[in-house]
C-alpha cells in the first residue's frame, strides 16, 4: 500500500509539473480565410456552417475551450488541429492550385455527406458544428457550385 501512494503521488507531482507545458497554439485570426471566402461565396447559412464547424482544424485560427489548458488534453488537440490542416487549411487557400482547390472540395463533399466531417470527438462537445441533413444538402450544393467554377477556370499547363 505504501509503494502505491509513492506511485500515485509521483504521479501526481508529474501531472503538476506537465501543466506548465504545452503545445504552439493556432492562434491566427478569421481575416487569413477572407480570400478561400471570396473566391467560393459561400450562402449565409454555408458561411456559419463553416465557422462553426470547420475553422477550428482547418484554419490558422482555433477558439480554444477552457479544458484546452490541460496538458495532455493539450496535445491531443493540437494534434487534431495540426491533422486537420494537413489536409484541408482555409487560411492557405491562394497556395493551392485550381485543380487542388477542386480536389479539396470534392473531398469535402464526400466526407460531409458521408457525415464523417465534422468529427464526432468535435461535435460530441461543439453540438452547434452538428450538421443537420439540410446543412449537408446546403454545404453540398454550394460545394458543386464551386466545384463547377473550377473547371471553366482555365488551367496552367
Amino acid at each position: 500500500m505504501k509503494s502505491l501512494k509513492k506511485i500515485l503521488m509521483l504521479l501526481l507531482v508529474v501531472f503538476v509539473i506537465a501543466q506548465f507545458f504545452g503545445p504552439e497554439q493556432n492562434t491566427g485570426d478569421l481575416v487569413s480565410v477572407q480570400p478561400f471566402l471570396e473566391e467560393t461565396n459561400p450562402p449565409e447559412r454555408v458561411a456559419a456552417i463553416l465557422e462553426e464547424g470547420c475553422y477550428d482544424c482547418h484554419s490558422s485560427y482555433t477558439r480554444y475551450p477552457w479544458y484546452n489548458k490541460i496538458t495532455p488534453v493539450n496535445y491531443w488537440m493540437a494534434e487534431h488541429v495540426n491533422d486537420g490542416k494537413k489536409h484541408l487549411d482555409f487560411s492557405k487557400w491562394n497556395s493551392y492550385s485550381i485543380k487542388k482547390k477542386d480536389h479539396k472540395f470534392e473531398e469535402l463533399i464526400e466526407l460531409v455527406e458521408a457525415k464523417e466531417m465534422p468529427l464526432e470527438s468535435y461535435t460530441l462537445i461543439h453540438t452547434n458544428a452538428k450538421l443537420s441533413d439540410a446543412d449537408i444538402v446546403s454545404v453540398k450544393e454550394w460545394a458543386e457550385h464551386v466545384r463547377i467554377k473550377f473547371t471553366l477556370m482555365p488551367q496552367p499547363e
